[in-house]
């Protein structure tokens, strides 16, 4: 969460600034095109533009990692970290964490039937991370890449769990009404955690 938050900080003027313009040409561009405004939608794909800036910076942090090389031999990585000690939690577990949101994501969008799309895009993805992180005085590591696809694939589960479970739920659940609702409270807990962290108290 530390690491997050420092992401967070670094990242907000930029993402206030750019989400600002963003949101109101969207709205300006749904009203003059007559189209129908599905807020959740909106929101989802905001919250994935957020979610890539906050990727960015996590990844391409040079002081998290002070050493630069690659590794090309699966699993050289992730076996040299005891299981339970901070560095597995951070290098391994987190490496498949950062990725989960990034398989939900883009299977919202492409809604594959098989995983073979996801796979692709998750490792095309994460080795351009690899290789912008080697250009920048960080390292490639083939072992990333694959933690971060398990992460990404552990998303695409997750997606189609959610579907399967939506199948069953009353028809309200299907309403966009509860899905803007939802997405409007979280708006307003992140706007009110993003002035917090600007310095600004609104409560």
């Amino acid at each position: 969460m530390e690491i997050i938050t420092q992401a967070i900080d670094n990242m907000w003027p930029m993402l206030t600034i750019f989400l600002v313009i963003l949101a109101t040409v969207r709205i300006a561009a749904i009203k003059s095109n007559n189209e129908k405004l599905i807020f959740y939608k909106e929101f989802f794909s905001l919250l994935f533009i957020i979610y890539v800036f906050l990727l960015y910076d996590l990844l391409t942090r040079t002081e998290l990692n002070g050493v630069s090389g690659y590794n090309l031999v699966p699993f050289t990585e992730i076996f040299r970290y005891k299981i339970g000690s901070e560095q597995f939690y951070f290098n391994v577990v987190g490496n498949i964490v950062l990725f989960i949101p990034f398989g939900y994501f883009i299977s919202t969008y492409i809604k594959p039937n098989r995983i073979l799309p996801i796979l692709i895009v998750s490792v095309i993805s994460s080795t351009t991370v690899e290789f912008v992180q080697l250009c920048i005085g960080r390292s490639f590591d083939v072992d990333d890449i694959l933690l971060n696809t398990v992460g990404a694939i552990m998303g695409f589960l997750i997606y189609v769990s959610l579907n399967a479970i939506k199948r069953y739920l009353p028809g309200i659940f299907g309403k966009d009404l509860i899905y803007n609702i939802l997405s409007f409270i979280i708006l307003i807990v992140m706007v009110l955690y993003l002035l917090g962290r600007m310095g600004i108290k609104v409560i």
